[in-house]
C-alpha cells in the first residue's frame, strides 16, 4: 500500500442559482491525476476532474453562456478532454478540448436545454478514462431556478476494473480485459467503498424534503437506484422534464442522470443502493441518516425481531 494514500474528499454541492437572469459565466476545471484508496486495502491511480470523484457539480441556468476552460497540468501523464452532455456542439466540447500535459483549452457554449446531465472525459480509450473516475454532473436549472428544498445531495455511481495483485509500489493497475468483458471489481458511490457512511453519510431531519442529483458515470453498468425504506415522491426521469411520481426504483443508464425528491417522515438509517443487489458486495451502498421524532401512525414496531442488520 502506498504510504499516505487516502480516500478522495467528496465534492461539494453547488448552491441553487435562484431567480436570476441569464448570465455570461466562466468555469475553470483542472484535471488531477491522483493516487487514492478505493477501499481500506486497495489503492489505485485515478484520473479526476478537480481531485474528486465525481468531479465538481456544475450548476447553471438555461440560457446562460458559459466559457469553460479545461487545464491539464504539466505533471499529468495522460491527455484528457471533457464532453458535457448539456452542450450542443461537436463532442459536447470534447472535439476542441483534447489536451496533453501542460496544456489548456477554452470553448464557449450556451445552455439551451434544462436538465441534469453527465460530463466525462472523451479521450481514447474513452471508457478507460471514465472508469478511472473522470465524470461528473452539470445541472441546468430553469428560469426562476428549481423549487427550494431542505437538503440537496450529489451522488454518482461508477464501475472500476483492476488487475489482481499489486505492483511493487503497492498500487492496483487497470484491467482492460475486465473493462471489455464488463466485470468490475468495484461498483462505487462517489469513488470509494463507504464514501457515504459515517461522518459522510447524507443527513436529514423528519419533515424535510431531500433532493438527490444522481448520475451514472459508468462506463458500462446501468443503475437501478433505490433508497431502502423510502419512496421517491418525484422523479425527473433521466434528468429531463418528464415527471414521474411515487416511484420505488428508478433506472439510470450509463452516461445518464436523474433528479429525485422525497420527504422523510420516519427517523432511522436509510441505505442508498443499486438494486442490482450483487453490487452491494462490490461497494455500491451509502447511507441517509434521518433524525427526529417517531410517528407511530406511519411506522411502529409491534414485536421486533432480535437480529440486527444494516437497515
Amino acid at each position: 500500500m502506498p504510504e499516505g494514500a487516502q480516500r478522495l474528499s467528496l465534492p461539494a454541492v453547488a448552491p441553487p442559482i435562484g431567480a436570476r437572469e441569464a448570465q455570461d459565466l466562466h468555469i475553470d476545471i483542472e484535471v488531477k491525476e491522483v493516487t487514492a484508496l478505493l477501499d481500506d486495502n486497495t489503492a489505485s491511480t485515478l484520473w479526476t476532474f478537480g481531485g474528486t470523484i465525481p468531479g465538481p457539480l456544475l450548476r447553471i441556468r438555461q440560457g446562460d453562456t458559459v466559457e469553460l476552460k479545461l487545464v491539464n497540468p504539466q505533471g499529468s501523464l495522460m491527455p484528457h478532454s471533457i464532453d458535457l452532455h448539456a452542450v450542443t456542439g461537436p463532442g459536447g466540447g470534447a472535439a476542441v478540448t483534447q489536451i496533453g500535459p501542460g496544456q489548456e483549452a477554452i470553448f464557449k457554449f450556451q445552455a439551451l436545454n434544462l436538465g441534469v446531465y453527465v460530463y466525462h472525459c472523451a479521450t481514447p480509450m474513452i471508457p478507460m478514462h471514465i472508469a478511472n473516475g473522470m465524470y461528473g454532473l452539470i445541472v441546468v436549472e430553469p428560469p426562476g431556478g428549481l423549487p427550494p428544498v431542505d437538503r440537496e445531495y450529489y451522488v454518482m455511481e461508477g464501475d472500476y476494473y483492476l488487475n489482481g495483485g499489486f505492483q511493487p509500489d503497492g498500487l492496483s493497475t487497470f484491467s482492460v480485459d475486465k473493462l471489455n468483458s464488463e466485470e468490475p471489481d468495484f461498483v462505487l458511490f462517489n469513488g470509494s467503498v463507504g464514501a457515504l457512511s459515517g461522518d459522510n453519510a447524507l443527513k436529514a431531519s423528519v419533515g424535510e424534503t431531500v433532493r438527490i442529483f444522481f448520475g451514472v458515470g459508468g462506463p458500462n453498468l446501468v443503475s437501478s437506484f433505490h433508497v431502502i425504506g423510502e419512496i421517491f415522491d418525484r422523479v425527473f426521469v433521466e434528468g429531463g422534464s418528464l415527471l414521474n411520481e411515487n416511484v420505488q426504483t428508478t433506472l439510470v443508464p450509463a452516461g445518464g442522470a436523474v433528479m429525485v425528491e422525497f420527504k422523510v417522515q420516519v427517523p432511522g438509517n436509510y441505505i442508498l443502493v443499486d438494486h442490482s443487489l450483487g453490487r452491494l458486495n462490490k461497494g455500491a451502498a451509502g447511507y441517509l441518516v434521518v433524525e427526529g421524532a417517531e410517528d407511530p401512525s406511519i411506522f411502529e414496531p409491534i414485536q421486533p425481531g432480535n437480529l440486527s442488520t444494516d437497515h
